[in-house]
């Protein structure tokens, strides 16, 4: 039941092949940081942020299913989650969980519709 949490939703405005990366991400009460990676692969579509400050030296690896909508005029990736629930979000470490069936699967729980949302964008 997480595949949802791994596709864009039809009202984000993601077209195939844009390029999110240095995009800003909103989360619902204020910045989380950059993207540094992206995938818009069909069932496998995400985000890498870099944190910055906000956690310092740490990204958070959101699904797609979290963005809400994308501004390509201002350059902002806006996600239906606040930066609480990013943060305690299952910790992402690159090298560890990119290619991680299992992670992938317990981040799919948790933002997905087995999660603590239901599924429902905040």
């Amino acid at each position: 039941m997480t595949e949802h949490a791994w596709s864009y939703e039809p009202t984000a405005g993601h077209l195939a092949g844009m390029d999110l990366t240095g995009y800003k991400v909103e989360a619902t009460d204020g910045s989380i940081g950059k993207v540094d990676k992206h995938s818009d692969e069909v069932g496998d579509a995400y985000l890498v942020v870099d944190t910055g400050v906000w956690i310092f030296g740490k990204e958070v690896l959101l699904p797609a299913s979290t963005v809400v909508r994308i501004d390509t005029e201002d350059h902002k990736v806006f996600v239906g989650r606040t930066k609480e629930q990013i943060k305690d979000a299952p910790e992402f470490h690159r090298d560890k969980h990119l290619g991680d069936a299992g992670y992938r699967e317990e981040l799919g729980t948790y933002y997905g519709m087995g999660g603590p949302f239901g599924g429902r964008l905040l």
